[in-house]
């Protein structure tokens, strides 16, 4: 099986492309310079040329903040850049797994959303990958939407990172206790997308590692498993004001990954302390 990764440069598309290599399948990855998705044309002639039989669609315009001041930018890349991609894989007969975000939900529920759960995006990044998911189905009929949320690892910058660094510098660190979620390590989601590349249980997925927490409390966890002698502080979103609101809660329900016969993702705690040791290695 040949995977196409798109934004191989980020956090994921890098994890994928880096992935060992396995009889099983061979993983092309492309970043942004190699692959321009808000080009159509650019879309049909790179992907119409190797030929893959699945895409992986990890790029996106991540920029939560920025996008609120630049909506032309988040759209053309999240929204119509998406479309060319399903578009050029459809046109080769490729499925296309399209890598969403818990900022579609509005984050006013009180217990783990589902995927048929009514969606209700409050950002121009939400409502973006909103629309790059309405239309990947509608324009490749072999589509998986996976959801997820948190999303940290080793290649790029993340929340664990910063919580380490800044850990390390002051000695203490206030984070936002009233937002809940799920954190999520590359290396468990990309083993989830290999995993569900392989089947054809078309449809939309939430994949995160299970359990959750605040971000308060995933500080203190990664500052307990990392042995940084810091403390973390409690405080409310309103302390940081930013300008797209995060969702109050975005615990993402798993239980479609069950239903197809795959396993669900590991808990958030296990996940993270398999990262701590793979950063100090």
């Amino acid at each position: 099986m040949k995977i196409l990764v798109t934004g191989a440069g980020g956090q994921l598309g890098k994890e994928l492309a880096l992935w060992p290599k396995s009889d099983e399948f061979e993983i092309i990855g492309l970043d942004r310079g190699a692959l321009d998705i808000s080009s159509c044309e650019q879309c049909r002639e790179v992907i119409g040329n190797l030929q893959p039989d699945i895409v992986i669609h990890c790029a996106a315009y991540t920029a939560v903040d920025q996008a609120e001041s630049d909506l032309e930018g988040a759209y053309a890349v999240n929204a119509t850049g998406s479309g060319c991609v399903a578009e050029a894989a459809d046109e080769i007969g490729a499925k296309l797994i399209y890598v969403s975000t818990d900022y579609v939900f509005d984050g006013n529920g009180t217990s783990p959303y589902r995927t048929d759960a009514p969606v209700n995006p409050q950002t121009v990044y939400g409502k973006s990958k909103h629309a790059g998911e309405m239309l990947v189905e509608t324009l490749n009929s072999r589509t998986f939407i996976v959801r997820t949320s948190w999303v940290y690892g080793k290649h790029g910058n993340n929340f664990v990172k910063t919580m380490l660094k800044l850990g390390k510098e002051r000695g203490s660190v206030k984070v936002v206790n009233d937002q809940t979620g799920s954190p999520t390590y590359t290396k468990d989601l990309a083993r989830f997308l290999l995993q569900l590349a392989g089947t054809e249980e078309y449809g939309t997925y939430h994949a995160s590692n299970s359990g959750s927490c605040t971000w308060f409390e995933f500080a203190q966890a990664i500052f307990e498993e990392s042995g940084v002698a810091a403390q973390a502080l409690p405080c409310t979103s309103e302390e940081f004001p930013r300008p797209a609101p995060r969702p109050r809660y975005s615990v993402l329900d798993q239980s479609r990954i069950k239903e197809i016969g795959l396993e669900e993702l590991p808990e958030w705690r296990d996940a993270l302390a398999r990262f701590i040791h793979e950063i100090r290695e």
